[in-house]
């Protein structure tokens, strides 16, 4: 049975509706926990690989050497092939690896708000016959430029880049597309400092996370089936 390696930075943050994409397709994967101080390891022993999001970033790589060890799996993945599903943060460190410029954005931005899709994403493996736009969740503060040789996927309103595919089956999404109403709840307690500072409402969010749940839900299974269909 093919299987992939989860990379999971904070509690919050799970894999969610990406883990069961895989159990539909018979992809077994295992998730490290970095937030309980398991180890990343040194080599990719797997056929795919996931790195989720979290509060930290690509600057915080000297201070955090599981993030440099995180970003020597995306290169062995890479040059093996094997496909790698980058989510907030781990879009980040995918585009770090590829030597495409993360910094801080303008402004953060965090809720719920339309993707648009590019017209390369017509054709993609992945977003090809996705509704489009379509509502997702964001929390990010930092974002990405394009690396060489990607193919941009989709925008916000806000962020130009919001996800690329580089090569055949290397993904990074600035958004949440794998959230549900008890994740987002999930990160709207454990952030709520985070919330208050830029003047917003995590009721309010989780409240839309409610009208947002089917449609979401729906948009997830195909796009991370599809990725999981790439697993082999």
């Amino acid at each position: 049975m093919p299987d992939v390696l989860i990379l999971q930075h904070v509690r919050p943050e799970p894999p969610a509706t990406i883990a069961e994409a895989l159990d539909e397709h018979d992809v077994s994967h295992r998730t490290v926990r970095i937030f309980r101080d398991e180890p990343v390891p040194g080599t990719l022993d797997a056929d795919g690989l996931v790195v989720m999001g979290g509060p930290m970033g690509v600057d915080d790589i000297e201070d955090r050497p599981h993030l440099q060890a995180e970003l020597e799996l995306v290169e062995e993945a890479l040059r093996g092939d094997r496909p790698v599903l980058g989510v907030c943060l781990g879009s980040q460190l995918l585009a770090h690896v590829l030597g495409a410029e993360v910094r801080s954005g303008p402004q953060k931005e965090v809720g719920w708000d339309e993707v648009t899709l590019t017209d390369a994403a017509a054709d993609d493996p992945l977003f090809r016959d996705i509704g489009n736009p379509f509502t997702a969740f964001h929390w990010h503060g930092d974002v990405f430029e394009m690396p060489d040789g990607a193919t941009r996927l989709a925008r916000s309103a806000q962020t130009e880049h919001q996800a690329f595919r580089y090569g055949d089956s290397a993904y990074g999404l600035l958004f949440h597309l794998e959230v549900t109403p008890k994740t987002v709840a999930w990160m709207t307690k454990a952030f709520q400092d985070e919330l208050a500072e830029e003047g917003l409402d995590g009721a309010d969010i989780r409240r839309a996370a409610l009208t947002h749940e089917d449609k979401l839900r729906s948009t997830a299974r195909t796009v991370f089936g599809r990725w999981a269909e790439l697993i082999g």
